[in-house]
């Protein structure tokens, strides 16, 4: 396992605590020593739970490794049962308890506890977070669901006549990225094209509800990572299709409607004629002329990156530059989308490698993860956060999707006013030499300053030690070194060059002067440059 400062996901039980806390009614025990548990933190902190999660922890310490653990695993079980009386059990073991080898899951089988006990054996050391989730939730669906399949080649039931199709929502979790707020809005969308929602899950569902999954006429995979092999389960067991187009996005949401037409036998033409969004309004408005061709770098789990791609591409009129995921299970889809954009995808779970592909790429603006944020801050490129990990500041209370047309305007919102705020910045800048910009020589709309007060001294003007140069907003500081200087005029220049592709113009002119011995960076330096790297 990789030790870094900055992971994308964490262990595998992780994923197993993101379904018993997505769901009522179960109860997860984890075998894992003092220091793994912090759960707490995840989702009260994170994620603004009102409500500990449902995990107990056997917690075992340095003195008890010294004899037998099995009893602290069957002293937590029991407890856990006796205490929060879960309909299911789920029984995992963190990455260091897995070194044991106390199989948590085949003790709390022993028991003979009066309700279902699932182990998790999930391998910490070679698969992450969002597999554990996925494979968690396939393992409690299956549980529950396998003893009620039906017989091979058993035709479904038609619908009855007069009654609505019902889709069940598959794949929403705890700590996903607006997963809430998406339910709410894929839920509206489907009731306008006459569509009834039966089960969401894992998230706001019940054990009992899982087992009222097969009695809806088809499945909706609103998160692939999460519920896809659940929904392939499904259809191979009980006959189930479902819907495979993830509606994030003015025309993924189209193309979503028309699939649950198809899979419902229903007309959407009315739903498709009406979409509510003002992306496309907006997008072809004289203001989104400053987004053609800006070029975008993402990276973020499957989903939400293809989906990113989409709209960069066809909604925004900008550039995709890069695209790539931390998921390595998702890797197919992410290359197969990358190469519809000309480019090669980047699949890795190091940060630090995402960082040289940006700072290669040269991009205007970034959608990534927290992880991204931090990077596009030290690159000074405008940043936003499109999928997890995230944040608490990107679970926000008010109603903020990413699905459907009302997703699709707060994406414009999100991902537009870094960039537009970033141009602000910049004019700002660029006029800041102008005597009207000059602080102290035109009258502010605050009033005059307060003079001293009759038989009061004035007070001496405060001396400011001296500082280094700071760099203009929006860039970063460079760093001494030998090489080309920049005279006056030059460095003048320089900075009324856009702070988004001002280190590019940077690096490209101090190139250039060293490639031909040049010891100083004129201003006819800087327009050769320009000239040279333009053709």
């Amino acid at each position: 396992m990789q030790l870094a400062l900055w992971t994308y996901e964490a262990p595998t039980h992780v994923g197993a605590l993101r379904i018993a806390t997505s769901m009522a009614g179960v109860h997860c025990v984890l075998h894992a020593p003092l220091g793994d548990s912090y759960a707490d933190l995840l989702f009260t902190m994170v994620e603004r739970r009102d409500q500990r999660p449902p995990v107990s922890y056997t917690s075992f310490q340095q003195r008890d490794l010294g004899r037998s653990t099995a009893d602290l695993v069957k002293d937590a079980v029991r407890s856990a049962y006796e205490r929060f009386r879960p309909e299911v059990l789920l029984v995992s073991e963190s990455c260091t308890a897995e070194l044991l080898q106390d199989q948590a899951g085949t003790l709390a089988r022993t028991l003979g506890l009066p309700v279902p006990v699932l182990p998790l054996d999930l391998p910490s050391w070679s698969r992450k977070e969002t597999w554990g989730a996925s494979e968690t939730f396939l393992r409690l669906v299956r549980a529950l669901l396998k003893p009620r399949a039906p017989a091979p080649g058993a035709e479904r039931p038609c619908r009855e006549a007069g009654r609505r199709p019902r889709a069940n929502l598959l794949g929403a979790t705890a700590l996903g990225f607006r997963c809430r707020d998406d339910l709410v809005e894929v839920t509206r969308l489907l009731d306008q094209v006459g569509v009834d929602v039966h089960v969401t899950a894992p998230l706001g569902a019940r054990p009992r509800d899982l087992l009222r999954i097969p009695e809806a006429d088809f499945n909706i995979c609103l998160y692939p990572e999460v519920a896809e092999t659940t929904c392939a389960w499904l259809e191979r067991f009980f006959g189930q299709p479902w819907v495979r187009t993830v509606p994030i996005g003015v025309g993924a949401t189209r193309d979503f409607l028309a699939e649950v037409g198809r899979v419902a036998g229903l007309d959407v033409s009315a739903a498709l004629a009406s979409g509510p969004s003002r992306l496309p309004w907006y997008s072809h408005s004289v203001d989104a002329t400053y987004l053609t061709g800006k070029r975008v770098f993402i990276f973020a789990d499957a989903t939400h990156a293809i989906a990113a791609a989409r709209i960069v591409a066809e909604e925004l009129g900008m550039s995709v530059v890069g695209l790539g995921t931390y998921l390595r299970e998702q890797a197919r889809p992410v290359r197969a989308a990358a190469q519809a954009y000309g480019i090669e995808a980047l699949i890795s779970d190091d940060y630090l490698e995402v960082e040289a592909r940006i700072g290669e790429s040269q991009p205007e603006l970034v959608l990534g993860t927290q992880m991204e944020r931090h990077v596009a801050k030290r690159l000074g490129i405008p940043c936003a956060v499109i999928s997890a990990p995230a944040h608490v500041q990107d679970f926000p209370a008010r109603f903020t999707p990413q699905m459907g047309f009302a997703g699709a305007d707060v994406i414009f919102d999100t991902w537009v006013h870094p960039l537009m705020m970033g141009l602000e910045e910049h004019l700002i800048t660029m006029f800041r030499g102008d005597f009207e910009f000059r602080e102290g020589t035109a009258p502010s709309h605050l009033g005059s300053p307060v003079t001293a007060t009759a038989g009061q001294a004035p007070a001496p003007p405060a001396v400011a030690a001296p500082a280094p140069p700071a760099a203009a907003p929006g860039e970063v500081a460079p760093m001494p070194k030998s090489g080309p200087v920049w005279d006056t005029q030059a460095e003048q220049e320089l900075k009324k060059i856009p702070f988004f592709v001002r280190g590019k113009a940077r690096r490209n002119t101090e190139r250039f002067a060293q490639e031909r011995g040049l010891a100083t960076i004129s201003m006819e330096t800087l327009y050769d440059a320009k000239a040279y790297f333009g053709r």
